[in-house]
């Protein structure tokens, strides 16, 4: 009797042992370096820390401001999405093309943005010929909002036709909180 007992005891664990193998392999085991589960940690603010900061032009040195305060700025990026930014909402614009519009601009701007085309101010004929950061005028925090505010040049032709370029200067503010994964700046002022 002592050994029927004890053969199910060997059963019952050679189960056992089985079952937490095939657990591991498909679960996995903790080596120290997951993420704890549980509640989300804070992120790390940067401001007032030690951080390389690149040498930026005379036109550009506000931008110092944007390398204290944001993990992962690159002004050179920046300077690049705006200038294709700029494009992108001119031409959304022009094209009476809201959708696009309303993903690229804060409420209050699209919303200026909407009258206007609602009041067909606006003119699909336009093309760009260039577009020219100038400078960086202001860079602002408040609260956890970072404006940075641009005067940019673009030179514009009507009806496929190079002989009727203008040039335009515009101050356009754009804005993304500082505590933000997101690569996305929004059009908050113009």
């Amino acid at each position: 009797m002592v050994y029927e007992n004890f053969f199910d005891i060997i059963v019952f664990a050679g189960i056992a042992a089985f079952l937490i193998y095939r657990l591991r392999n498909v679960l996995g085991k903790r080596s120290g370096f997951e993420k704890k589960i549980g509640k989300p940690q804070p992120k790390e603010k940067v401001i007032n820390s030690v951080k390389d900061i690149p040498q930026l032009k005379d036109n550009e040195k506000k931008l110092s401001k944007a390398y204290e305060v944001l993990v992962d700025f690159d002004h050179k990026k920046f300077l690049e999405g705006a200038k294709f930014a700029f494009e992108t909402i001119i031409n959304a614009f022009n094209n009476s093309d809201k959708k696009i519009l309303k993903n690229l601009l804060t409420k209050d701007v699209f919303l200026t943005f909407e009258n206007a085309i609602n009041e067909k101010k606006n003119n699909p004929n336009y093309q760009f010929y260039s577009i020219v950061v100038d400078e960086v005028t202001d860079v602002s925090v408040v609260d956890s909002l970072i404006n940075v505010t641009l005067k940019i040049t673009s030179e514009q032709f009507k009806d496929n036709d190079e002989a009727t370029i203008s040039k335009k200067q515009d101050n356009w503010t754009f804005q993304k909180n500082i505590n933000s994964n997101s690569p996305i700046w929004l059009l908050s002022s113009t």
